[in-house]
């Protein structure tokens, strides 16, 4: 007989220990993405892989629960939304779209400290969407039920 492997101590018990220490290098490489390589696609794709992990270990419906269907639709409009908005404050300041120098009269700071916060803002935003999208095909891939 054939046992789940969401029913293995052993998986859940590893799983547990490593999915915060991936999800918190996700959010290291999202962070930092504006002063090293790396940034919002790949941090999204690291956050997704250490959901993907708890769906191995502790099956569809447990995961599920946590992050469901709007959650994740919630998440990548509110992703999308962040990049969007950032391009479009420094369009309404007189710049161009994504010119991150227009933002420091705003925010009160230099102008490359502006342009690394807004560069860090649309990071967040990628990350946000990439995360939800690439975690919406996992869904879709394993036959979840669609949102209500």
């Amino acid at each position: 007989m054939l046992t789940k492997i969401y029913e293995n101590l052993i998986v859940q018990t590893v799983c547990r220990i490593m999915v915060p220490f991936i999800q918190v290098y996700a959010l290291y490489v999202i962070a930092h993405g504006h002063y090293s390589p790396g940034g919002g696609f790949q941090g999204g794709v690291i956050l997704t892989a250490s959901l993907a992990l708890l769906f191995l270990a502790y099956g569809q419906g447990a995961v599920i629960s946590r992050m469901g269907r709007r959650i994740t639709i919630v998440l990548c409009g509110l992703g999308v939304f962040i990049y969007a908005g950032i391009g479009l404050l420094c369009l309404l300041l007189g710049g161009n779209f994504l010119d991150y120098a227009q933002l420091a009269p705003i925010l009160g700071v230099s102008i490359p400290r502006a342009r690394s916060l807004g560069i860090l803002g649309v990071e967040i935003g990628v990350g946000l969407t990439v995360m939800s999208a690439m975690y919406s095909i996992i869904l879709d891939i394993a036959g979840s039920p669609p949102a209500e």
